[in-house]
């Protein structure tokens, strides 16, 4: 005979004695009452057997219709071979899983970063070291950060880098176009240095299939074309420092970012040298240049005009020195190949016959001057300042070539002194000397 359920009534009379009590609900249910003594709480167990095995559980339930409910559950779980007090404990272990997988995804989310908070990062703990900090600062303002900056890190992919690439190639300038590619792909790598991301969104893409195979820079200028440059530049307007500045960089060797840099402490008339100081040269290393007549007479010209004791090309303001990139940028706006309206009139002053040329190929031209001029390859490279490839050659011959290094600058002076006069006509062919 089933025993008969108690009452709403009833269980809310139901008061505690000097004894523990279980009284039955019927279907395994029963309220056990703890006695006077222990406290006189209720609460309710269930009975049931499994695997041959009489077990006893106390169910969650504080009220009688839903203990009643979750004695049911529980009997279905039996039902299905499912022990009631395991599956509980399962349960309860699945949902502090859960719990935790939500606390970290929460904890992930709050620690997202974006793109431009990633720069700000990469920006403070490495790129404010590199020497052209200022430039890469405003390649990653001007064309990475406007297209991917509000973007999370975690959430770039290819394409947005390709977003980032297409336009500069578009435009033509795939150059920039790589160097842009470098930067970001730079920037990425320190995210997963930093375990900020596990992978490089620019895994898979290379300069070739951004902006091309970069071909080195040969461009040398010819005798014919220095000729032709003396004619030229007065015709294009420029003023007297950036004419002085041409002819430093083919009889110096100096790099143009050398030369912008350069203040009149580093210059000594008198002995006929320039000092490239450390923080100003490529490579780090101090260079001297030991002044040709030629070239001495291109910085007397530029302290004739000098607007500022401190640097030899000031910035309009005279309270730094002029931008890295302004003496390359008037040279190259004044070799336009077509005129284009609004433009200025001087724009093809220094078109010259083999194609548009830099600074730097002033450089790679005075080199290879000496060169003809028949100094050794030893001296021209010391010339020009460049760091000895050959690891044990770099720590074991320290010389210096200083007498040699004079020497070779020199000849270069004479001979751009000879090729640009104004009756060149009887201009010698360079014949192999030593230096």
């Amino acid at each position: 005979m089933a025993t008969k359920k108690i009452s709403a009534a009833k269980f809310t009379n139901l008061k505690a004695g000097d004894k523990d009590q279980l009284i039955s609900d019927g279907d395994s249910l029963f309220i056990s009452i703890r006695s006077v003594s222990n406290g006189g709480a209720k609460s309710f167990r269930m009975a049931y057997r499994i695997g041959g095995e009489q077990k006893w559980l106390t169910l969650k339930a504080v009220a009688l219709a839903d203990a009643r409910r979750e004695r049911d559950t529980y009997k279905i779980w039996v039902s299905q071979g499912k022990d009631p007090g395991i599956e509980r404990d399962l349960e309860l272990e699945r949902m502090r899983q859960q719990q935790l997988a939500e606390q970290g995804a929460l904890a992930k989310l709050n620690a997202r970063i974006t793109v431009s908070g990633l720069f700000s990062q990469l920006y403070d703990t490495r790129l404010n070291r590199r020497k052209d900090c200022v430039e890469v600062k405003r390649m990653f303002d001007k064309d990475i950060l406007p297209v991917i900056g509000e973007l999370f890190v975690e959430d770039v992919r290819k394409q947005h880098i390709t977003q980032i690439t297409n336009p500069l190639v578009m435009r033509g300038v795939n150059v920039m176009a790589n160097r842009v590619f470098s930067l970001t792909r730079q920037m990425f790598q320190f995210a997963v240095d930093q375990g900020i991301i596990t992978a490089n969104p620019t895994a898979g893409l290379s300069k070739a299939k951004i902006g091309g195979k970069e071909t080195e820079r040969d461009r040398v200028l010819n005798e014919a074309e220095i000729r032709a440059l003396a004619r030229q530049l007065p015709d294009a307007k420029f003023m007297k420092a950036t004419e002085c500045a041409v002819w430093i960089a083919l009889s110096t060797l100096c790099r143009v970012g050398e030369l912008s840099k350069a203040q009149w402490a580093d210059v000594d008339m008198e002995s006929g040298t320039w000092r490239i100081p450390e923080a100003n040269s490529k490579n780090g290393k101090a260079h001297t240049i030991y002044l040709s007549s030629f070239a001495l007479a291109q910085f007397k010209m530029l302290a004739a005009y000098a607007t500022s004791d401190v640097w030899l090309f000031p910035s309009r303001d005279n309270t730094h020195h002029v931008c890295e990139k302004s003496i390359t940028k008037q040279i190259q706006g004044r070799q336009t190949q077509t005129v284009l309206s609004g433009r200025s009139k001087h724009s093809q002053a220094l078109v010259l016959p083999n194609g548009c040329w830099t600074p730097h190929d002033l450089r790679r031209t005075g080199a290879t001057l000496m060169g003809e001029l028949g100094v050794m390859s030893e001296v021209i490279e010391k010339c020009l300042n460049h760091t000895e490839e050959n690891k044990v050659k770099r720590i074991y011959q320290r010389q210096e070539l200083k007498t040699e290094q004079a020497a070779a600058w020199w000849l270069l002076g004479e001979h751009i002194n000879l090729l640009i006069q104004k009756d060149n006509s009887n201009v010698v062919p360079i014949t192999k000397k030593s230096a």
